[in-house]
């Protein structure tokens, strides 16, 4: 089966306002890209899903979440290659990946406690090229490099103004 061979592209930045994927959806502890967006390599996320499960192992029950796919075929034309010829032959997959985005969760059927959820997502997030930072459920979403925190107006303590 022939996949096509896909642009390049430019990294999305999220500007229209969604937050989607930018909270956690399935585990307790999570990683999401704080700096600029990126594009992560299929080797890079296997490193990085295989420290975390080497580490998460000794919890009973817990499971590693990977909320990127790398769907996108990377091509390579050789250096000192002449112009024409085509694009060159497939290297790799990849995904790219926006700023905001959980990369990976971790969690399962028992709480995983947040010192050890701490060291094994910084030691994953250590094997991804761009800066992360460690989330939780009560983490605010983020919109790019702004973090979004949730307005709770309360309408029902609200007085009418003094008339004179």
């Amino acid at each position: 089966m022939d996949f096509i061979k896909r642009h390049k592209g430019v990294l999305p930045v999220p500007t229209g306002g969604s937050v989607k994927g930018t909270t956690l959806a399935y585990g307790q502890w999570g990683i999401r890209i704080k700096g600029n967006g990126a594009r992560l390599t299929a080797k890079q996320l296997v490193s990085a899903q295989e420290t975390i499960r080497r580490k998460i192992k000794i919890v009973k029950g817990s499971k590693c979440y990977m909320r990127v796919f790398p769907d996108i075929p990377v091509c390579v034309k050789g250096n000192e290659t002449r112009m024409g010829k085509g694009k060159g032959s497939f290297e790799y997959w990849a995904t790219r990946v926006a700023p905001g985005r959980v990369i990976f969760e971790i969690g399962g059927s028992q709480p995983i406690s947040e010192l050890l959820a701490r060291e094994v997502l910084r030691l994953a997030s250590d094997k991804l090229p761009t800066n992360m930072e460690f989330i939780s459920r009560s983490s605010p979403p983020r919109l790019g490099n702004l973090l979004i925190f949730p307005q709770n107006v309360d309408t029902s303590s609200k007085t009418a103004p003094a008339s004179s």
